[in-house]
């Protein structure tokens, strides 16, 4: 692809990816436990020492501090750095699939970014924050209307379908099974892809996050054979990871 066709601006996200990455950090390890996101100064997780402006500079920090801590050199959890790379990657992809179309690598990014956040901490609390999921709805509906006004309609019945089938399902398999098995943030996630999609996106989004989930599930068991039984295990990420692929190549080959 020529680089030359894009818009600098819609090159941007690129640049700003790693800031967002390492705001992504913040948010992932502070929002699940009720601390301060916005307020509180970085600390070192080692000695709790208040990180300096030169030490919390995305990416470069960490090669110039050798991926340690500059006060009691201990190392820096490498997960900092992986989200910051990851929020470049998901920058990086928008971007090149986008191509010329500067408000898509915008919306797009911007999608990544929060879906990014919402996989992670699911993964590691099974949990989907509200502060997360309802304003990624709102936001569909507003990329919807900013990007395809005549689309409106679709993307507000996708919401409301989204979360109506994924709260079905649960409350199904609760009454069969006498216990939860799926979580109100699943269904506010897939009301969320609804939004930003349409309602006649939620069946491949379904069945692309479902087959992922399984996969994964059938590795973790031939994996860990009787220590599997009992474990739970997030979809979020599944549903963040279909929501996401839809939403850069729209409708994939059945």
């Amino acid at each position: 692809m020529d680089l030359t066709a894009f818009d600098p601006i819609g090159l941007a996200p690129l640049l700003v990816a790693p800031a967002v990455g390492s705001w992504l950090g913040v948010l992932i390890r502070r929002l699940p436990r009720g601390t301060p996101v916005a307020l509180a100064r970085s600390r070192c997780e080692a000695c709790g020492t208040a990180l300096g402006p030169l030490e919390l500079v995305p990416l470069l920090s960490w090669l110039w501090l050798r991926g340690r801590c500059h006060h009691c050199r201990a190392p820096i959890d490498r997960f900092h750095v992986g989200i910051e790379l990851a929020a470049v990657g998901v920058a990086a992809w928008a971007v090149w699939v986008a191509g010329d179309d500067t408000m898509r690598a915008w919306l797009g990014s911007g999608l990544g970014w929060t879906l990014l956040a919402l996989a992670w901490i699911d993964l590691e609390w099974l949990i989907l924050p509200d502060v997360l999921t309802l304003p990624l709805l709102l936001g569909g509906l507003a990329a919807t209307w900013l990007a395809a006004p005549e689309a409106l309609g679709d993307a507000a019945l996708g919401a409301a379908l989204g979360w109506l089938v994924f709260a079905s399902v649960a409350a199904g398999y609760r009454a069969l099974r006498g216990r939860d098995g799926l979580g109100g943030g699943d269904a506010k996630l897939l009301a969320a892809a609804g939004a930003w999609l349409g309602w006649q996106a939620l069946p491949q989004v379904m069945l692309l996050a479902a087959v992922a989930a399984l996969g994964v599930a059938g590795t973790l068991r031939l994996a860990r054979g009787r220590a599997f039984a009992g474990m739970k295990l997030a979809f979020g990420p599944w549903l963040a990871l279909a929501t996401w692929l839809v939403w850069l190549y729209g409708d994939l080959p059945d």
